[in-house]
């Protein structure tokens, strides 16, 4: 029978040194999109309403074109850290690897998938 303390218990149980770089790219992200989401609703609602060639010729011009793009990857990528760490919390096994595999596969088609739309709509 070993008799350990509370303190030799959590010995070699610590930090995985990785909370400081996921909390710096949460605030980093975060402070993005506070930037860029009014900036997209502000773009989106310029053209929203207009002709199909209207709103080709508005996402043709790269302001538009660059806040939509790079709300899409911040916003895709901030959300599929938080999901990373939702996983981790709440699900455990073979499961929250899975879980992780398929939140980031799903994060990054949605971005190549909507990089895809905005340069066929640029292109157009």
């Amino acid at each position: 029978m070993r008799y350990l303390t509370d303190r030799k218990r959590a010995v070699g149980s610590g930090s995985a040194r990785e909370g400081t770089h996921h909390h710096w790219q949460h605030f980093v992200s975060s402070v993005l999109l506070q930037v860029l989401l009014p900036l997209f609703v502000i773009t989106f609602a310029c053209a929203f309403g207009g002709s199909f060639e209207e709103v080709v010729a508005y996402y043709a011009q790269p302001f538009p074109l660059i806040v939509t793009t790079l709300t899409l990857i911040v916003g895709m990528l901030h959300l599929m850290r938080e999901v990373h760490e939702a996983i981790e919390d709440y699900v455990h096994g073979p499961a929250e690897k899975l879980l992780i595999i398929a939140s980031q596969g799903f994060a990054y088609t949605v971005i190549a998938v909507g990089l895809f739309a905005l340069i066929r709509l640029a292109a157009f």
